[in-house]
């Protein structure tokens, strides 16, 4: 009998525990890709209920093994959360989950929107949203899937300034700062600002990598030796390491999906009639890797493109090793 009754006690005890972790109120995520899972995974931990649901049978199972609590459909995440994030593949995708919950009928929520997406299209959502008595907030965010599995990634918050300030402390649970842009739909060009920088370092440090071991350096002491120095950036330490490795397969961001990025930093940089001759350099690059059958490995990859058009041959038999061993030497 006493055995049972401290059984019993440490059994409640557990549940309060696990009462307190899930303290701070339900959040619904539509979307559990690698960013939208990774997200909810998060939260989760930060001791929110997380509700959601993604058309993939596989996603929603991974995401459910993880405690998310899985739904039918984004009507339901809608109902149980005050509170929807959406992490989606497509403008079609949005537009689907829009016309769905403001069709429904629901109490106000706040919808965040975290794609990368045409500022039209998340405008014509907004719209829809509002006239539904429902927020919505343009909130892209700035990050690899890596990392936002390290909740490495910022937001660029734009919309109803009283929602982004309540939402801060939820932003915080799942990403490494948040940022108040503006008005709805600045948080997009933010993004498209920021993807521009990214489209030309990932190009430029392929092209230094190339460089160097066509003059004869090693890969890895390029990789170790610019991070060290002026040239480092952080495009160049996330995508520097898979260079050296000539290995592309984990994919932080694949050239399909950059493809789509890079098709919408364009057209806005046609509406702003801007010339941006370092990004449109990049374009052909780009172009020969999704030819050359490369869309789905990381966006990495433009380096296997460069060393082609370098006729660069590297041994293929050589693993590139932990660290080089090279120390800075002291200066007189």
């Amino acid at each position: 009998m006493a055995k049972t009754k401290k059984t019993s006690k440490a059994s409640k005890r557990s549940k309060k525990r696990a009462v307190a972790r899930q303290s701070k109120g339900t959040v619904g995520i539509v979307g559990l890709g690698i960013m939208g899972g990774a997200f909810a995974r998060h939260l989760k931990k930060a001791g929110w209920r997380v509700v959601g649901y993604d058309l993939s049978a596989a996603r929603r199972l991974a995401a459910k093994d993880r405690g998310i609590t899985i739904l039918r459909n984004a009507t339901e995440v809608a109902k149980q959360a005050p509170v929807v994030l959406t992490s989606l593949p497509s403008p079609k995708a949005l537009e689907s989950v829009v016309h769905e919950i403001a069709g429904a009928k629901l109490p106000p929520i706040t919808l965040v929107e975290l794609s990368t997406f045409a500022l039209a299209d998340k405008l014509k959502a907004e719209r829809r949203m509002r006239k539904a008595k429902h927020t919505m907030l343009d909130v892209p965010v700035s990050g690899t899937g890596a990392q936002a599995a390290r909740g490495d990634i910022v937001f660029y918050a734009s919309g109803y300034k009283a929602a982004i300030k309540r939402l801060r402390p939820m932003f915080a649970d799942f990403g490494r700062a948040a940022y108040d842009v503006g008005a709805f739909g600045n948080g997009s060009k933010m993004k498209y600002v920021a993807n521009l920088l990214v489209a030309i370092h990932n190009v430029a440090s392929a092209e230094a990598m190339v460089l160097g071991m066509k003059a004869g350096l090693p890969p890895l002491a390029i990789l170790e030796l610019v991070s060290a120095g002026a040239g480092q950036s952080r495009i160049f330490d996330l995508r520097g390491p898979m260079m050296v490795k000539n290995d592309y397969d984990v994919v932080t961001a694949s050239l399909d999906v950059f493809d789509k990025d890079l098709k919408l930093i364009g057209d806005f940089v046609r509406a702003t009639r801007v010339p941006t001759p370092v990004f449109d350099a990049t374009r052909p690059v780009y172009d020969k890797a999704i030819k050359s059958g490369l869309g789905a490995k990381d966006a990495a990859a433009v380096c296997a493109v460069v060393e082609k058009m370098a006729r660069l041959k590297r041994d293929k038999t050589v693993k590139a090793p932990k660290t080089t061993g090279l120390r800075p030497q002291a200066t007189d």
